[in-house]
């Protein structure tokens, strides 16, 4: 694995730790689907089911993570999403919801995780 691989799932341990910190159930990271395409994890947040995708970046280096959400990879989770319920039967009756976590670490300290709920 690169090292921007190896920062990519850093950063998806640190995103699923907060999501359970949050009271949501991870049920996969890292899902692929055969039409091309990977959802960071999948959650459940009562009865709803929450796909995440993560974003790690080191402080100052590139534009802030939470930036990173463009309106094709939106597209992209939105097929996943349809994918992902074909094969676990259908919506949940909370329905579906498409969050963003946002990593960043700083040269020192602590990494910082923002979760935003209904990104997209």
């Amino acid at each position: 694995m690169n090292a921007t691989g190896a920062l990519g799932r850093y950063g998806e341990r640190l995103a699923v730790r907060r999501l359970g910190e949050a009271g949501m159930a991870v049920l996969a990271v890292n899902w692929r689907c055969g039409r091309g395409g990977e959802i960071d994890i999948v959650a459940r947040d009562g009865d709803a089911v929450v796909l995440c995708e993560v974003k790690t970046r080191r402080a100052g280096r590139f534009q802030h993570p939470l930036a990173a959400l463009t309106p094709a990879k939106a597209e992209r989770l939105r097929r996943l999403a349809g994918c992902w319920l074909e094969r676990h039967g259908g919506p949940p009756p909370g329905g579906v919801r498409i969050d963003l976590v946002g990593v960043v670490l700083p040269r020192r300290g602590a990494p910082v995780v923002e979760h935003v709920r209904g990104a997209a």
